[in-house]
């Protein structure tokens, strides 16, 4: 038998460390100076001690396969060939494709991203000041989020795609009234005597590091992206991602955790676990222990990325995982009381689920198998999932939001929404508004 591959935290760069690279407060700032320029490639290259772009041989396979000086390129571009064409509406049957060759609409080459199609026409960018706004939703340092989400609503010109987007996160947004005095974010208080920032961060001295968020806040400035809207994933405007995605999804994940989130976790937790399940590089993980979290990383291994964030994740296929724990429970169960418990388990950690892959056409099992064998397989009463609210296909089941299935399949069993928020979207069309939502069983609710 061939012998394991060491482990290492970052392909080609076997010193990289990710301890030792969140307590590096001048390597960040290096990073967001060249972020400040539009400068991804050295941004990635500094933060994770990559060789020089000529000797790195490393290809991001997501939605497209390039190299690092590749999405390089195609960032330098700006806007061209409808590369910052995020938001669309319906075209009038007297104007003009948006498209000269509707052929072009699923060519993903790397200067060549799908295009409008004839029934639609692309919207002017927003301007920087919604992408602010927006962004100051996920802020660390916004004295809370409704706040802020309150805010880039009432300044919003009536009709405006800004008003559009600020409508659609208000009406994502929810919180149990029964659990709100423990759940609500804390308001932060400011300073009198503390001076403004110089240069905008997206990290404060109380909040431990985030550069997922550093990384994510930048693409939404220099890709001309505030927020996700009905006008962003129409139907009829076609599927288009940009070549930074998988840059970023290989180096921390498919969705980034905020203060809010993060927040939440620790609260609905309470001293609990997290079961991070499907953990892919660990970045929930890292952040959730930053936050004094107790988290457990689990996945298959079956996808490659080029970040481990944690060393000590459990290769393991998650369901099969999550019943040897319920086996194990049931036992501890029969020890302490003579019989099995037939309700959930308090004592069991909350499941987390990030990006839950569909399956069934896009993995070849069957429709939504993964979300739902996890769910059996969970003996515990508190279960969180992270992504998409839009039917998009991209998150657990493929015509049906997780909203819509768990009221459907799983709220005669006693499962209720607790909270769901909003969490930073990467500019795409396919990916929508993407949620940070929590269910409990009635255990917890009744």
């Amino acid at each position: 038998m061939a012998p394991s591959r060491p482990f290492t935290y970052c392909e080609g760069a076997p010193s990289w460390n990710p301890t030792t690279y969140i307590a590096d407060t001048a390597l960040h700032e290096r990073a967001e100076a060249h972020l400040a320029s539009d400068d991804l490639q050295s941004a990635i290259t500094v933060s994770f001690s990559l060789p020089p772009p000529h000797l790195d041989p490393y290809v991001y396979h997501a939605i497209v396969s390039v190299t690092l000086p590749e999405v390089q390129h195609v960032i330098s571009l700006g806007g061209q060939n409808g590369l910052h064409s995020w938001y669309f509406a319906p075209a009038p049957a007297s104007a003009p494709s948006s498209s000269s060759d509707n052929s072009q609409n699923n060519n993903n080459g790397p200067n060549q991203p799908p295009r409008a199609t004839p029934a639609t026409l692309a919207l002017p960018p927003p301007p920087r000041p919604d992408t602010e706004a927006y962004l100051s939703i996920f802020d660390p340092g916004t004295s809370t989020p409704a706040a802020a989400l309150k805010t880039f609503l009432s300044n919003a010109k009536k009709g405006s795609l800004r008003g559009e987007i600020a409508a659609y996160l208000q009406s994502k947004r929810y919180l149990h009234a029964t659990h709100a005095p423990t759940l609500a974010a804390p308001k932060k208080r400011a300073s009198k005597n503390k001076p403004k920032p110089k240069t905008k961060t997206t990290n404060t001295p109380s909040t431990p590091p985030n550069p997922y968020l550093t990384f994510l806040s930048w693409s939404a400035r220099a890709l001309e992206w505030a927020g996700p809207s009905p006008a962003a994933t129409s139907s009829t405007s076609g599927s288009r991602a940009h070549h930074v995605l998988p840059v970023l999804m290989h180096h921390f994940g498919c969705a980034c955790p905020t203060h809010e989130a993060l927040l939440l976790l620790r609260a609905v937790a309470a001293g609990r676990e997290v079961l991070d399940v499907g953990s892919g590089g660990g970045y929930w993980t890292f952040q959730l222990r930053a936050y004094g979290v107790r988290a457990v990383a689990v996945d298959s291994g079956q996808s490659a990325w080029r970040v481990n964030w944690v060393e000590d994740t459990q290769i393991a296929d998650g369901a099969a995982w999550l019943r040897r724990r319920r086996k194990n429970s049931s036992s501890s169960s029969r020890n302490r009381r003579g019989v099995a418990a037939a309700a959930p388990d308090p004592d069991e950690g909350v499941l987390l689920l990030v990006y839950p892959i569909v399956g069934g056409s896009v993995a070849g099992d069957r429709e939504g198998g993964f979300t739902r064998d996890m769910l059996d397989a969970y003996a515990g009463d508190t279960v969180a999932v992270v992504g998409t609210q839009n039917r998009g296909g991209y998150t657990g089941f493929r015509g049906e939001s997780m909203d819509e299935y768990m009221q459907r399949e799983r709220a005669a069993d006693g499962w209720v929404k607790v909270v769901q928020v909003a969490l930073p979207s990467f500019p795409d069309t396919r990916y929508g508004f993407t949620a940070d939502g929590l269910y409990r069983g009635a255990f917890w609710c009744n």
